[in-house]
């Protein structure tokens, strides 16, 4: 049944089952429990709602755990698949390479997830990157340890359940089943990253950390396996899942004669505010959410001159952390912890980029899009005075084109250091953000405001290069035994979109087996 009732009531089962009583007529003492199928918040108007749908079990307990469970045999005797990459695409595509009868071998130039940890501290304590394990690389991807928001756009809704089964079925709260942006957290999801690993070798597939793919094998034409930097041999058709921050990946492509082509990507900030101010902008109220409501989101998009202005992975009650994945660069992402509990909010604001913006770059060819990124991290790093200590500018003094003189306590762990972005940003991208904000602020009392950071710089949106495949059979189309996959292939845009991707390309290669 589907109800709309106040937050405080929708907080609380025993309330819950209370009005579900009276709206039934059934006594209360027979409604057993009352599980959350579907969650949303309405804060259109003064008086908040929550949307709900229910399955009530009067006079009965639910006989299951809430998620629809998948068997996963043995496959230690089947064909070998390599899978380069342990991000959501690649461990997905291995899950369902188990169920598809194929044994997965993943190689992973990263460190497990808890072992990328200790290497991630050193970002903010030593202001030093570690060029194969960081925010980006590493077991679980980039998504790991920035964040774990598993909504998507994506139109593949039976996809996208089965995807969050998954996700449950290995340790996820089954909230995400429900709620209408699911959320697993930065602290919860390393957990469930590793319990996908374990089912993995538990069923007979390998996976090999600090193993960095050094070429694709070729044979008569076709992609037969992969070579390691500490010269392993691994051999079997390969997904590509590398991720969009595995620059040396595209450029081995490119040195090959692999075809490739330039993507769009988009570049701008991190925007961080007190998680107070935009509680009560987006609740209508100067108390903020209260006692039973989540941490505020928001999403703004606008057109500026013929491109998209919006904002991106929004983290409420989240952190601005350093994502760079190489020496020389300065990147920034944001994060929310499980309980969203920190007194900031942030979100990337950036302006849609594309290949014809980029005419000084023409000389790169497909590779022009990556080149202009490269070039601007470095610019950033040395705008942070060559740390981890990110440029920084309050949002009106950037809007007025001014110098910020101070700036307010940031959650960035490395620090942030004043620094006029207007000036020294691209001006095709600082022009159409300040429009931006200014419409955003028009749109949004209060959004607008001194109390807001940017910071700089957000540049690992999307992957700035696609290895086109083939529509039907997902396999390079030059290159077959190839296939390209998940966010570093341009297929995907986020962990579920990811995961989806994994799982075509490993049916795929079933279906070509």
């Amino acid at each position: 049944m589907n109800l709309r009732v106040l937050p405080q009531q929708a907080a609380s089962e025993q309330d819950l089952k209370v009005y579900i009583g009276k709206n039934m007529a059934v006594d209360v003492s027979a409604i057993h429990a009352v599980r959350v199928l579907k969650r949303s918040i309405d804060a259109r108007q003064r008086t908040i709602l929550v949307n709900l749908s229910v399955r009530v079990y009067i006079n009965e307990l639910p006989d299951d755990d809430g998620y629809q469970r998948i068997e996963y045999g043995d496959v230690s005797d089947r064909p070998e698949v390599i899978v380069v990459g342990a991000g959501p695409a690649g461990l997905f595509a291995a899950l369902r390479l188990i169920e598809r009868g194929l044994r997965p071998v993943i190689i992973e130039r990263g460190k497990n997830v808890h072992d990328r940890k200790k290497d991630i501290a050193l970002i903010s304590r030593e202001h030093r990157v570690d060029s194969e394990s960081n925010y980006s690389f590493g077991e679980g991807g980039a998504g790991a340890y920035s964040d774990g928001k598993l909504y998507t756009r994506s139109k593949k809704r039976g996809s996208v359940e089965r995807i969050l089964n998954i996700f449950c079925q290995h340790g996820a709260s089954t909230s995400i089943l429900s709620d209408a942006h699911p959320h697993i957290g930065t602290d919860k999801l390393p957990g469930v990253i590793e319990n996908m690993r374990k089912q993995i070798i538990a069923s007979g597939g390998e996976v090999h950390f600090e193993t960095r793919m050094e070429r694709l094998v070729i044979e008569n034409k076709r992609v037969v396996g992969v070579e390691t930097h500490n010269g392993k041999f691994f051999r079997g058709k390969v997904i590509l899942a590398t991720g969009h921050s595995a620059r040396d990946v595209y450029n081995g492509l490119f040195d090959n004669d692999i075809l490739l082509e330039a993507k769009g990507i988009a570049v701008g900030v991190r925007l961080e505010h007190p998680q107070r101010l935009i509680d009560q902008i987006q609740y209508h109220s100067a108390k903020g959410r209260g006692e039973y409501l989540p941490a505020a989101e928001y999403s703004f998009v606008t057109q500026s001159r013929g491109r998209g202005v919006y904002s991106f992975c929004m983290c409420p009650g989240g952190f601005v952390v350093p994502a760079a994945s190489g020496p020389e660069q300065l990147v920034v992402n944001g994060m929310s912890p499980s309980n969203r509990g920190s007194k900031w909010a942030n979100s990337g604001m950036v302006v849609e980029v594309r290949p014809e913006d980029l005419p000084q770059y023409e000389k790169y060819g497909v590779l022009a899009v990556m080149k202009f990124q490269e070039e601007l991290e470095r610019t950033c790093y040395v705008n942070g005075n060559c740390r981890q200590t990110a440029p920084a500018q309050r949002m009106t003094d950037f809007v007025n084109k001014a110098v910020s003189y101070d700036l307010p306590v940031s959650s960035y762990a490395p620090g942030v250091i004043s620094s006029p972005l207007h000036f020294w940003m691209p001006e095709f991208i600082t022009e159409r953000l300040r429009e931006g904000f200014l419409h955003f602020g028009r749109i949004s009392k209060g959004f607008l405001t001194r109390e807001a950071l940017m910071i700089a710089v957000e540049s690992r949106t999307s992957a700035p290069v696609r290895i086109p495949r083939d529509k039907e059979r997902l396999e390079h189309v030059t290159l077959p035994g190839l296939f390209p996959c998940g966010e570093g292939a341009g297929y995907a845009g986020g962990i579920v979109s990811a995961a989806i991707d994994g799982e075509r390309c490993a049916d795929a290669i079933a279906e070509l087996s």
